[in-house]
């Protein structure tokens, strides 16, 4: 990276949610953030766990036996291959990833919302 990266600043850049931005790279990993607003659709990431820090407001997590409710601070990481359907009220989160990784996953349930991006994430602007 050539210059530091504020991430208050950076999420003030955009609007859309679940369509993150790609803020730093390390090794083969995308640190993205993203605004959530509403619900996702049901995934499931194969080969790889979603780590998940919510920056502000609140992130819920459902999984098939449970929901995850997120605040600011919070971390949670999904484990490779379950089945989860992240939703929000409205909120800010940061993710790490491999690069590449779709946020609707390896396999998703049902149509994609038109708020939801299937995305590997975009360049911060």
């Amino acid at each position: 990276m050539e210059r530091p990266v504020n991430l208050h600043e950076a999420l003030a850049s955009f609007d859309d949610v679940y369509d993150p931005r790609i803020v730093a790279r390390m090794n083969d990993y995308d640190v993205r953030i993203a605004h959530a607003a509403g619900e996702h659709v049901w995934h499931t990431h194969t080969d790889t766990d979603e780590f998940f820090l919510v920056l502000d407001g609140r992130f819920d997590i459902e999984l098939r036996d449970r929901t995850v409710s997120l605040g600011p601070g919070d971390v949670f990481v999904v484990p490779k291959g379950v089945e989860h359907k992240p939703s929000s009220p409205g909120g800010s989160i940061l993710m790490f990833e491999p690069s590449g990784t779709a946020t609707t996953g390896d396999h998703h349930e049902g149509e994609i919302p038109a708020h939801v991006k299937s995305t590997s994430g975009k360049p911060l602007a």
